[in-house]
């Protein structure tokens, strides 16, 4: 199997666990069917849906529909990327961010939850490029003004999007783990706002800027930043998967 194959096939993703007693959900399988079916029953038109991106070569990107609005990463949790984590997080603290007031971003306080945090950053950024509809679009005005730590809470409470992810859980091509079951992967979005390119990360206390974008150069410059600030860290692994939301396909 190449590098970007595995997860389409197995792999279920978790994120950090929720502090003690905290809330916690069964992770979303990484497969593109179950994301889509995923947004979808939280109001993102069906006009985009997301893509397996199979490798980093321009001629595989290519294959990608245009725009892109928003780029996915499940990678692996290991020492290495805990280590750069926290270089990442004492960097910001040392030399403060200027970030987009239009930037939607939160904190993630719920077990399990990456793969559904990275979905709400890939659409909540992306309004005005695509439709928002019902539960997503609500949600997204309702705390753009709040501070992430706000955001989580306002998602923690929230039971209708718990009914819809446990129904999301329960798809795809794989038995859904128990959500006590650890498996050290997680999700991080990279969206383009502003024109800054932005990971989004909600184990880390605010987004991360990682200089400037464009709609038309956003999957190029995610996948610049996934070599060398993600493959880079951890080269031995090949527990890497990109995906990219985009138009959908023409059936």
């Amino acid at each position: 199997r190449g590098v970007f194959e595995f997860c389409v096939e197995m792999i279920h993703a978790i994120g950090q666990p929720p502090p003690a007693g905290g809330k916690r959900w069964l992770p979303l399988e990484s497969n593109p069917a179950v994301l889509n079916e995923f947004s979808r029953s939280i109001g993102v038109s069906g006009k985009w849906e997301f893509h397996d991106v199979f490798g980093t070569d321009p001629e595989l990107l290519a294959f990608i529909p245009t725009p892109v609005v928003a780029v996915m990463l499940l990678f692996p949790i290991s020492e290495a990327s805990e280590a750069f984590r926290a270089q990442q997080i004492a960097s910001i603290q040392e030399n403060p961010q200027r970030l987009s007031p239009d930037l939607w971003f939160c904190k993630q306080t719920i077990g399990n939850a990456c793969g559904t945090m990275g979905v709400l950053h890939a659409v909540c950024n992306s309004e005005g490029s695509i439709e928002l509809d019902g539960w997503v679009k609500g949600f997204r005005d309702r705390t753009l003004a709040l501070d992430p730590a706000a955001k989580a809470d306002a998602l923690e409470k929230d039971d209708e999007l718990d009914a819809v992810h446990a129904d999301a859980a329960q798809r795809g091509q794989t038995r859904p783990p128990a959500d006590d079951e650890s498996v050290m992967l997680h999700f991080v979005c990279f969206v383009c706002v502003d024109g800054c390119l932005y990971e989004l990360d909600g184990r880390k206390p605010e987004a991360i800027v990682h200089g400037a974008s464009s709609k038309g150069s956003l999957l190029q410059d995610a996948v610049a930043v996934i070599q060398e600030k993600f493959i880079s860290v951890d080269p031995e692994s090949v527990n890497f998967n990109i995906m990219a939301l985009a138009p959908a396909m023409a059936e």
